[in-house]
């Protein structure tokens, strides 16, 4: 005979860790509708109705998840859902795959390619000073793949100062024109004769020549392109052109410099702008294994409670943020930094092999873990804080075609 175990007296609260994903409330029916959980109530997501509550300490999110396991489409009717609410949407995307949610939402995607006749001026996107020379520094040291000396950083700072009084709007190659040829003027500020200012500022001077004359001529070597609405709800700028650039982090930052001014813009007591935006980075570990860049990156990600922004970063799995650095590496910390500042993560299906890893970068217990390798295509757990919830998500007749992305391998493309 087995032994009787003696019974044990607990309250409901402490007894509810029993069944972690069924016992718990919701997250109330504020918000955007996602599905259901486990429970089979409605789950609702809102950052800023939940920051508001004290469920959450920012608003930005993680979503990871396989190729077909339906993280696209909960972004993707995320924002279709989100729009309804007044809230407004930048989205980054790297993949082309955006435009029928454009055409439903009634603007056209940004396309950036060189030679496709629209120009990005990175620097007309930050009017103050402080801001311009922080983003010109990190494209400079992008380009150049080396950190700038103190001669060159000190260079930047004057050349833009000095295209700045000179010109309505400051340009790339009139930076680097400076910098091949600098004034007298210039180099006494420096404490140096124009001669050998030339030659300890060529190394960036022709790296900033080669972003706007090289692989990437007519993007970068002008002002912005006229006609182009960043006030609009939805703004989506199209990299697939541009993918397999080795300068495709520059160009994601430089987009998102767009974004941050419209960010800042917001953020202006005095603006007449409205709404929440939310910030859509698919494979932004292309942006952080670029040094200048990633601390760039990661400096906007912390001050998104400032801004009111969700930033909402996508990608396959964990390992690609580890793969943008050594361990230990400056690229690595700014990646586990940007898992740090997301109190919102959601998994979808892992691989066996990518669990001890998914674990301990988001604090997993054994039970969330093992979970991961059971989910079915379009369920998700939900990481809010500091509670855990299963989602089914649901898609209506309309927002499938909006976030169908399986059509080219359908025999009937009806």
């Amino acid at each position: 005979m087995s032994a009787v175990r003696p019974a044990h007296r607990v309250t409901t609260r402490h007894a509810q860790a029993i069944y972690p994903f069924t016992t718990g409330g919701g997250l109330g029916g504020r918000g955007a509708f996602i599905g259901r959980d486990a429970s089979g109530g409605a789950f609702c997501f809102d950052p800023w109705v939940l920051y508001d509550d004290g469920l959450l300490d920012d608003p930005n999110a993680i979503v990871i998840g396989k190729l077909g396991q339906g993280k696209s489409a909960l972004v993707k009717t995320l924002l279709w859902r989100m729009l309804l609410f007044g809230r407004r949407a930048f989205v980054l995307d790297v993949k082309s795959e955006y435009g029928p949610l454009c055409a439903s939402v009634g603007v056209r995607p940004i396309a950036l390619a060189p030679g496709g006749g629209v120009r990005l001026n990175p620097l007309s996107a930050r009017p103050e000073e402080h801001a311009q020379i922080e983003l010109l520094r990190a494209i400079a040291t992008t380009a150049i793949g080396q950190r700038l000396d103190q001669t060159e950083a000190a260079a930047l700072r004057e050349a833009l100062r000095l295209v700045r009084s000179r010109e309505a709007e400051p340009t790339l190659p009139q930076i680097a024109a400076v910098l091949f040829d600098p004034p007298g003027e210039m180099a006494s500020r420096l404490q140096t004769d124009p001669g050998r200012l030339a030659g300890d500022t060529r190394r960036a001077a022709l790296a900033l020549q080669d972003l706007c004359e090289g692989p990437l001529k007519g993007i970068f070597d002008g002002p912005t392109s006229p006609g182009i609405d960043l006030d609009a709800r939805l703004v989506v700028i199209d990299l697939h052109a541009v993918r397999d650039s080795p300068a495709v982090g520059i160009l994601m930052a430089c987009a998102t410099a767009w974004m941050s001014a419209q960010l800042a813009h917001t953020a202006d007591p005095s603006s007449d702008a409205r709404g929440r935006l939310i910030n859509v980075a698919d494979e932004s570990w292309k942006i952080i294994q670029h040094g200048g860049l990633g601390e760039w990156f990661q400096s906007n990600f912390k001050l998104a409670r400032q801004f009111g922004v969700m930033n909402l970063v996508v990608l396959h799995k964990l390992g690609d943020l580890q793969a943008a650095g050594d361990a230990g590496s400056r690229a690595a910390r700014i990646a586990e930094g940007l898992i740090a500042d997301a109190s919102t993560r959601v998994i979808y299906h892992q691989d066996e092999s990518q669990i001890p890893l998914t674990r301990e970068l988001l604090g997993l217990s054994a039970t969330e873990a093992r979970m991961l390798t059971r989910l079915a295509p379009g369920q998700a757990l939900w990481r809010v804080g500091s509670r855990s919830f299963v989602v089914q998500h649901y898609r209506s007749r309309i927002e499938r075609r909006l976030t169908d992305t399986d059509g080219g391998m359908r025999i009937d493309a009806r």
